[in-house]
């Protein structure tokens, strides 16, 4: 089990390390799009961001999953690589396909996104982005299922220098419009990809086999609803503030969830390490041990992270500039929504184990409707802290569901009882510390939302549950 512990350790450290990297370089961007891109120009760019988010999951339709399920069920080089062909090439059909939609219907699409015709032209500049990095997030996909973590990690860091480089240059020296951030992003994909073909050129000979094909999508398929709920609660509110707002404020939202992703700093390098590794122990007599140690620790480093975001946002928030200063009170709890959106993939092996992905796509479907109810409730009286609430709410509500399915198919002995505790605990302090923010009361105050959190760690005796043999 240490041993196993050792190499999830390992690579998840080299994959926080890019993640790290690559947050660090898109931090870094963020305050100088705010400073060349007014709040509705970034909006615009979110908005733009937002559609291909949801337009990547329909291009992934699930086979992310079903590759890593089918890879490490079969040691035959030759499967393996038939099955990643066959991955590749559905995702780049899916993508040609939208790529048709868009060209017959880009002044329709443009006129529900933006306020203004004028950003027209991102649509097809997006569509390009995506069928590059298509190609390229395969190739790296499976470049981490044969566990070459190093070199996923220099290509993935590349790719984001190379994609704030030279869209940093062109907001300098050429316009300081959206539209140049997402000529950007095509230069360095295309860099990217050329690079990596030399290493995978064989993934793109053209040979399909149809019924592992067919199997795959068997697979596959039940999670393409839930992907698209998925997009639906992290995405869609962005929709509904530029309806009963305006396209500044989505700028001013889309710049607050930006800074949540710090929470990935923490989550992101586990998440990418954890498929694999996850899948290739599933067998072993002491995993499911393994896996209680492993949902305690990121729930109680992920916690950890939150309280921090919450005691120093508004301090960090003035690297945006004045125009985005009120952004900062929405992060930590965008950012709890967005560690729940990691957590669940932890904490749902059954589901994965047993092939029972389709309640995965049923529970955030259902999710999604009731997300779209809060949203259209909540947004018209509450702007931006409608959507803020619906998200938080919608993911705590799915997790729930999601983790006492997952426990019958395959059991964790974790106490679901004193996560919730601890995840409440840490809403409740964060929500204690946005108070002192915004109110009269002194700063020192906040230390009682860390006490508070400590005492609940103390007696739910979380050193033990993770201690113990």
């Amino acid at each position: 089990m240490i041993n196993q512990l050792k190499r999830i350790g390992a690579d998840s450290l080299l994959y926080a390390f890019m993640n790290v990297g690559t947050k660090l370089i898109a931090f870094i961007m963020l305050p100088i799009y705010t400073m060349y891109l007014t709040p509705a120009e970034y909006g615009a760019l979110d908005l733009i961001d937002r559609m291909t988010s949801m337009l990547t999951f329909l291009i992934i339709f699930g086979t992310d999953s079903a590759l890593a399920y089918y890879y490490f069920e079969t040691k035959d080089a030759k499967k393996r690589l038939e099955h990643v062909r066959n991955v590749l090439y559905f995702r780049l059909s899916v993508v040609v396909v939208l790529f048709l939609l868009v060209v017959l219907f880009d002044q329709a699409i443009a006129g529900f996104l933006f306020e203004d015709m004028v950003y027209l032209p991102m649509l097809y500049l997006a569509m390009t982005v995506l069928l590059l990095d298509s190609l390229v997030v395969v190739i790296l996909m499976v470049m981490r299922f044969d566990f070459k973590t190093k070199r996923v990690v220099i290509f993935t860091v590349a790719k984001m220098f190379l994609i704030a480089l030279i869209s940093y240059l062109f907001l300098v020296y050429v316009a300081q419009d959206p539209e140049v951030v997402l000529y950007g992003r095509i230069i360095s994909v295309a860099i990217v990809l050329v690079m990596l073909l030399f290493m995978s050129y064989q993934y793109l000979v053209p040979k399909i086999n149809w019924s592992s094909m067919k199997e795959m999508l068997k697979y596959a398929t039940p999670l393409v609803p839930a992907s698209i709920a998925f997009w639906v609660i992290a995405s869609s509110s962005s929709l509904f503030i530029q309806y009963f707002g305006t396209q500044s404020e989505v700028g001013i939202y889309g710049a607050a969830t930006k800074l949540a992703t710090i929470i990935t700093l923490v989550t992101s390098g586990v998440q990418l390490a954890w498929r694999p590794y996850s899948m290739s122990i599933k067998d072993k007599p002491d995993s499911p041990v393994l896996f209680s140690k492993v949902y305690y620790i990121l729930l109680l480093i992920g916690t950890f992270g939150l309280l921090v975001i919450a005691t120093i946002m508004p301090w960090l928030i003035g690297i945006l500039g004045e125009e985005y200063e009120s952004a900062y009170q929405y992060v930590a709890l965008v950012s709890a929504a967005t560690f729940l959106n990691f957590f669940y993939l932890i904490i749902s092996v059954g589901l994965f184990f047993k092939k029972k992905t389709g309640v995965i796509s049923a529970t955030f479907g259902i999710v999604a409707l009731v997300n779209l109810a809060l949203n259209f409730a909540l947004i018209p009286p509450f702007g931006i802290w409608g959507a803020v609430i619906s998200y938080l709410a919608s993911y705590m509500a799915a997790i729930t569901f999601i983790f006492s399915k997952s426990q019958k198919y395959y059991h964790v002995p974790v106490s679901y009882i004193k996560m919730v505790i601890i995840f409440l605990t840490t809403i409740a302090g964060i929500v204690w510390i946005l108070l002192i923010q915004t109110g009269d009361m002194p700063a020192v105050n906040m230390l009682l939302a860390w006490a508070a959190w400590i005492v609940v760690l103390l007696l739910t005796r979380m050193d033990k549950a993770i201690l113990r043999s």
